[in-house]
This record gives structure tokens, C-alpha cells and sequence, in this order.
């Protein structure tokens, strides 16, 4: 560690920025986590109560959020996927603006077919009491691409876990152990 009173405050302030991007990073992870899990508490955790969505057409405040995009993914899709890739992050004291790109996978109900669609979240977050959470949300869909899920259904994938739209996802088993149970393909 240093003596130099300057040096030690710089490093403070880049402690400081670097933890609040990777609590921002760690809310838009746990959203997404939440959505493939349907977990409606997760996802409003991630969400200051006067926050708005905006995905398509429909925009709806964060109170009404979890339950409105659960019910949306339930009626189309049997699973989903958001993969988060490319982040970039601008924080300027509380308030945080970041472009995060997604790719969501999502299976048709009959198993059978499945959909990729690339886009981004346009986010701006706020700190609050130490928090951050999400306050407003832009979603975009960029491109779009559907295909087969024979693979999943095949010989190849026989016996894997299958995700679950619930609590009983064994990712939420603690601690993790190897064992037969777990909904399969």
C-alpha cells in the first residue's frame, strides 16, 4: 500500500467505479436469470418500483413487469434463454446508462422448434440507498432466425437436465450435488 495521500485516494475511486460496474452488470445478469426461471421476485429486485419497460410496443412499469413478461414468454415459448454478451457502461454518480447486447433463445411449446433473436437493452439504472437497480429499459430486436430442435430432442441429448420455469430449476439447488433427479430430456 501507499503513504501518498493522492495515490490512495485514487485507488479508492477506481475501487469505487469498479465495484459499482460490477454491481450494475450483476443486476442486469440476475433480471435476465430471473426471466428464464419465470422467478418474479428475482426479476422485481432488479427493478426500482417507478421503472418502466419499454420491449416492443408494450410498455409497462416495473410493478406489473415480472408477471406481464413471464405470462408473455408462458404463451409462446417453453423455455428461454437471454444470453448477455457486448456491455458497455457510462456512470456518472448515481445514475448509470449501459447498452448491454442479448441473444434470446427461446424453444417452441411443442419442443420441436426453436427461435434466436439478437438485440440490445438500452438501460439506465440509478444507485439508491447503496442499490443499484433498473429504472428505465429500451429493448431492441435486431435480426431473427428460427430452426429445428430435433438435436435437443434427439439421442445426443437424451438424459441431460432440462431447465424448468421455476424455483425448482436445480440451479437454485444449495449446496449443488450430483444426483438422478431434475426434469430430462
Amino acid at each position: 500500500m501507499t503513504n501518498n495521500p493522492s495515490e490512495s485516494d485514487e485507488l479508492l475511486r477506481v475501487m469505487r467505479e469498479l465495484k459499482d460496474r460490477q454491481d450494475i452488470l450483476d443486476v442486469i445478469h440476475r433480471e435476465s436469470r430471473g426471466r428464464d426461471r419465470q422467478d418474479v421476485d428475482l426479476i422485481a429486485s432488479c427493478w426500482w418500483e417507478d421503472g418502466i419497460d419499454e420491449h416492443g410496443p408494450m410498455i409497462v412499469g416495473a410493478a406489473d413487469y415480472p408477471a406481464r413478461a413471464n405470462a408473455g414468454h408462458a404463451r409462446f415459448f417453453s423455455a428461454t434463454m437471454h444470453h448477455l454478451t457486448t456491455h458497455t457502461c457510462e456512470i456518472e454518480g448515481n445514475t448509470a446508462h449501459a447498452e448491454t447486447y442479448v441473444i434470446g433463445t427461446m424453444l417452441s411449446p411443442d419442443k420441436q422448434a426453436m427461435k434466436i433473436a439478437p438485440g440490445r437493452y438500452f438501460d439506465r439504472l440509478e444507485k439508491r440507498g447503496g442499490e443499484w437497480r433498473i429504472l428505465f429499459r429500451r429493448c431492441t430486436v435486431e435480426m431473427s432466425m428460427d430452426g429445428s430442435a430435433e438435436w435437443v430432442n434427439g439421442p445426443m441429448c437424451k438424459g441431460f437436465l432440462r431447465s424448468v420455469w421455476s424455483k425448482e430449476d436445480k440451479s437454485y439447488q444449495r449446496p449443488i450435488e450430483v444426483g438422478t433427479d431434475g426434469e430430462r430430456w
